[in-house]
């Protein structure tokens, strides 16, 4: 592993599960770890652990993003890795503060947001930069209704829902390697596998039957966050970073794309100026 002294990682997602576990392996290399949560108590545990500073956060508030990268951009000076982890899924449909479908905006509007907002400094670190987007294999069934992204048609179905927001990662995941073709800024995603996670902490059902006895025998054949947490950090350390820029990987593995719209550069260019005026950003 490389000596990560003197550089600044930033993770959402890392009151728990994955991000904590990479926020405890990026400190052991010895980065500076920004730790973003949501949960205050959780989320200052996971920062005092890896010796960093904990940054507060509600994705399903665009304006707290704005709030989130104002204070990452006045408190430090670089920024050399930027992990996109944060996510949820929900039983019901619900609305965020902005109006959008809360899962869209969770998993997608918001890094997507925030990624932005931050690329100049990312751009600007000395030995380049990386943004890593959490994935999950869910997107292989998945179809993304630019028309729909809000999910207003129909009935609301979870797993649908969430997996066409995971296409959304790997879309924009592509479109970002282009538009940094070029610099020192390279991008991936990648599925950590079937991890113990709190991704359903939202999803009440889904919650109470993972914290039942039959879901707490099941969670023992789940990979641990450490594991989970294993490609973030091989994507973060790999010595080619542009041998995987707009590359998505299963667990350790690059995997081309198992579903049509996922490579369908029109769809990513379309998506990505459609996010753009869903989060006033400058296209």
């Amino acid at each position: 592993m490389p000596d990560f002294r003197g550089k600044v990682v930033v993770i959402t997602g890392a009151s728990a599960g994955i991000g904590a576990a990479a926020a405890s392996r990026f400190a052991e290399l010895g980065a500076t770890v920004a730790v973003v949560g949501r949960s205050p108590e959780k989320t200052a545990a996971i920062a005092a652990r890896a010796g960093g500073r904990r940054h507060l956060v509600d994705y399903g508030s665009l304006d707290d993003v704005r709030r989130l990268a104002a204070d990452l951009l006045g408190t430090y000076e670089r920024i050399d890795v930027l992990a996109n982890n944060a996510g949820a899924m929900f039983a019901s449909r619900k609305v965020s503060a902005d109006g959008h479908e809360l899962t869209f905006q969770v998993n997608h509007l918001a890094p997507f947001l925030l990624t932005n907002l931050l690329l100049d400094r990312l751009a600007a670190a000395p030995d380049g930069a990386r943004i890593i987007n959490t994935g999950s294999a869910q997107y292989r069934k998945a179809h993304l209704d630019l028309d729909d992204l809000d999910s207003t048609r129909g009935r609301y179905r979870t797993m649908r829902v969430y997996g066409a927001s995971k296409l959304a990662t790997i879309l924009f995941t592509r479109e970002l390697a282009r538009r940094t073709q070029g610099t020192a800024v390279t991008t991936s995603a990648f599925h950590p596998g079937a991890v113990a996670t709190e991704v359903a902490r939202d999803n009440a059902w889904q919650w109470a039957l993972v914290n039942s006895p039959l879901g707490k025998a099941a969670k023992a054949a789940l990979l641990t966050p450490e594991q989970g947490a294993e490609p973030l950090l091989r994507l973060a350390t790999i010595a080619d970073p542009h041998s995987a820029n707009g590359v998505y990987f299963h667990r350790l593995t690059r995997e081309d794309p198992r579903n049509e719209q996922a490579t369908d550069p029109d769809l990513a260019q379309r998506l990505w100026q459609r996010s753009a005026d869903l989060t006033s950003t400058a296209d």
